[in-house]
């Protein structure tokens, strides 16, 4: 099977810079992890959307996954509260 690309949405960057660096860097392992399977153990579809969401502790990651064109978009990533406004 091949890999995914992950790309970033710009504002994604900003939700980084607010994180602890431990969690960071599980988070960021979790995001690469989509490379190989977009749509892992766990994941659920967001309601009335094409985007997914994975958790990483008390933190959301939610993305959106390109099938035809092999690329998964993270469009933001925050604690429950902060993801879902």
């Amino acid at each position: 099977m091949a890999e995914y690309k992950i790309y970033f949405k710009e504002s994604v960057e900003k939700d980084f810079r607010t994180l602890p660096k431990n969690d960071l860097r599980k988070i960021l392992s979790r995001i690469e992890a989509l490379a190989k399977d977009p749509k892992p153990p766990g994941h659920e579809k967001l309601t009335g959307q094409d985007r997914y969401r994975i958790r990483q502790g008390h933190y959301r990651i939610i993305y959106f996954v390109h099938d035809k064109e092999l690329t998964v978009w993270v469009v933001k990533v925050g604690q429950r509260k902060e993801v879902y406004r």
